[in-house]
Order: C-alpha cells, then structure tokens, then sequence
C-alpha cells in the first residue's frame, strides 16, 4: 500500500505525501497527453474521408464502356464508402476522447476534496507541534530555574543568614511551581499533538488509498482506451481491405474481349465497304436523262456539284466513296477529298423501292434543302434506296435525303 510506502521519519515533513500528489499530477498530463493525440488523430481521419469522397465524386470516368467502366464505377464507390468509414471512425475516437475527458475531471474532483482534508489535518499538526515544542522549551527553562533556585538556597542555608536563607527557599518553592506547571502544559500539548498526530495518520493512509485507487483507474482506463484504438485502427484496416476487395472482384470481371466486342456492337456501322464507282460515259447516258425525275436529277446534282468545282483530276479516275463518319457534315468531308465525281444521273429504276421501317443509329443534320434531319433513336419509313448511299426516308409527314448507313433495319 502506498500509505506505508510514503511515510517520512521527519515529523514535520510531508515528503512520500507530496510525491504521491505530484504522481496524481503526472498522471493528470498523461491524460491530457492522450486526450490530444485522440483528437489529432480524429481530426486526421475526418479530413482524410472527407476529402476520399471528394475525390471519389469528382472522378470521371463517363467516356469508358461496359466492363472496365462498371469496374471503374465500382471503385469511386468503394472510395466513398471507405471515406465514410473514416469519417465515422473520426467519431469513434471523438467519443472515447469525451470518456477521457470526462473521467479526468471526476478524478480531479475527487482528489481536491481529499487534498483539502490532508491539508487541513497538516496544518493541525504543524501547528499543535509548534506549540508543543514552544512548551517544551518554557519547562525546560522553568526547570533550570528551580535547579538553581534550589542551589541558591542550600548555600544561603549553609551561611546561616536567616532572613536570606527564608528569602531563597520561597524563591525555590515559587521556581519548582513554575516548572510543575510549564511541565503539565508540556504534558498536555504533548496528548494533544499525539491525538492530532493519530489522526493525521489515519486521513494520510485514507487519502492514500484513495490516491492509489485513482491511479490504478487512470492507468485501466488509459491502457483500455489506447487498446480500443489500436483495435479501431486495426478494423478501420479490415474494413478497407474488404471494400477494396470488392473492387478487385469487379476487375477480375473486367474483360478486354468483352469491352471490345460491346463497343463494335453498339457503334458498328457496316461490314461490308463500298463498292468502287465505275466509269460511265456521259453520252451514252444522255437518252436516260430525259426520262429521269427533275427532283431526284436536280438533288444528286446539288449533292455532287460541289466536289466538281475547282477540280484538276482526271475524270477517269476512280474512287471509293464510304458513308460519313459520326457527326462530321457531308460538306466537310467533300471538302477533305481529292476524289472527283462525275454528275450521276439516276433514274428511279436505279434504286429499290421499298416501304420499311427503320432505326435511326446516328444523328445527322440536313446540309441542303432537300435532305431530313434524323436523330439517333428515330423512327423512319425508307421510301427508296439509292445505289449512291442516300436514301429518301420520311419522318412525321417529312421527306428527304438520308445517309443510308446511318439506319439499321427493324
């Protein structure tokens, strides 16, 4: 017990007490001391998942497809659930920091009433001990006096003056009265100091106990509190771990065959290329033209006319036409190309006439009056199929030219 180990031999000194008090006071700090690093770090981890789910909600990702892209998805959720698992740790720590707190302040109540009762009964026992010892020197002096007031009167009795001799045994009888007295108030405060003594023992191995319990409670509590967190930590980790499983899961279904085949699916736009354009003599077709469609004859002109102008290249040379790509306007590639085309004249036997609905795969806006604008996802009825790639489709009552390659048949 710490009460038999902080005891001190000077009667006046407070020693052992005094460093159990400043034992308390340390351990105070060390509270505090961990009070801080508790709230550092839950500071830490909320920071840490609040800016985990900033990241995870500005990440893009929108441009990928199929399943790398649901890999990806999965990812920024798993960050965010991470995050959140942060956050909520953060929380966790704050309310342990709150128990630590709150035990301190109970320790701190607790140990002022008993410091208040060791400081009262210490002051008792300084002050009934200064009093005795103030006693003891007056009985001692009282003392001295009645020896040598007793000396003097055997030897004024030895020289046989009487009057002298009376004189001196009064003077005697009067010093040992005053020393009797002196010694029963040295007697007394001695009894009382005694008592006082007795009973500031009994508060010093109280309030050591108590002391002792205390210590042994903040050194529980610390010790369960710093192990809690190390458990936290530990499963925040597991927890992590698990999350970012389930990531790794999605990416091993993450298949590049896959990824590529869903995109020629959803963006295939023909498996077969062009056929080449073949050489027809402009006379020889000069009958046919009188007998063709003023609309359809001025429309494939209009379309055509334009890759004519300015043109230097042979006319017998052949070229490839192909369908335009996605989003880019006819004009635009008829300016990118060197290939000249003649005018085609095309009679309405040339095309298939057929009455089917298609799908609209691309968008496409009108270039010349006589042209429909379609989106992706539209419904339209193709009136004829025109061997140069444009198609006459209706639409809500419309008509006009599309790109062939930007339907699908229903």
């Amino acid at each position: 017990c710490l009460s038999f180990c902080l005891q001190c031999k000077e009667f006046t000194f407070h020693t052992g007490y005094e460093a159990l008090v400043q034992r308390l006071l340390d351990g105070r700090k060390m509270c505090k001391d961990v009070e801080d690093l508790l709230k550092q770090r839950a500071q830490a981890e909320e920071r840490y998942g609040k800016e985990l789910i900033q990241i995870a909600r500005k990440a893009g990702g929108q441009t990928e497809i199929n399943t790398l892209k649901a890999a990806f998805e999965r990812l920024k959720q798993q960050i965010e659930s991470v995050g959140n698992s942060h956050i909520q740790l953060a929380v966790m720590l704050k309310d342990e920091l709150k128990g630590i707190e709150e035990f301190r302040e109970r320790q701190k109540e607790q140990r002022k009433k008993y410091e208040s009762a060791m400081e009262r009964m210490q002051k008792s026992k300084l002050s009934h001990y200064k009093k005795t010892m103030e006693s003891k020197k007056t009985y001692e002096q009282k003392c001295k006096e009645a020896d040598e007031a007793e000396q003097s009167f055997e030897r004024t009795s030895a020289s046989g003056n009487q009057k002298q001799t009376e004189k001196s045994q009064n003077k005697a009888k009067q010093c040992r009265d005053a020393a009797n007295e002196a010694e029963n108030v040295y007697k007394q405060n001695i009894e009382q100091l005694d008592k006082v003594r007795t009973e500031w023992e009994q508060e010093h191995i109280k309030t050591c106990e108590v002391f002792q319990l205390q210590e042994c409670d903040r050194i529980t509590i610390l010790r369960n509190s710093l192990w809690v967190h190390c458990n936290q930590l530990s499963m925040q980790c597991v927890k992590d771990d698990e999350l970012y499983e389930e990531v790794r899961v999605s990416l091993e279904n993450c298949v590049v065959e896959s990824d590529i085949d869903y995109f020629i699916k959803t963006k295939m736009t023909g498996t077969q290329p062009p056929d080449a354009i073949g050489y027809e003599n402009y006379y020889s077709r000069e009958p046919n033209r009188s007998n063709s469609s003023p609309t359809q004859s001025c429309g494939m002109m209009k379309r055509f006319s334009g890759l004519l102008h300015g043109s230097s290249k042979n006319n017998t040379e052949s070229a490839t036409p192909s369908a335009p790509p996605l989003g880019m306007p006819l004009q635009e590639i008829t300016e990118k190309t060197d290939v000249v085309y003649a005018s085609v004249f095309v009679n309405e036997q040339a095309g298939i006439t057929s009455s089917q609905d298609y799908r609209v795969l691309y968008d496409y806006t009108a270039q010349n009056m006589d042209e429909l604008d379609i989106s992706e996802g539209d419904i339209v009825v193709v009136i004829e199929e025109n061997e140069d790639g444009w198609w006459t489709a209706e639409r809500n009552g419309q008509r006009g030219f599309v790109p062939g390659s930007y339907l699908k048949k229903l």
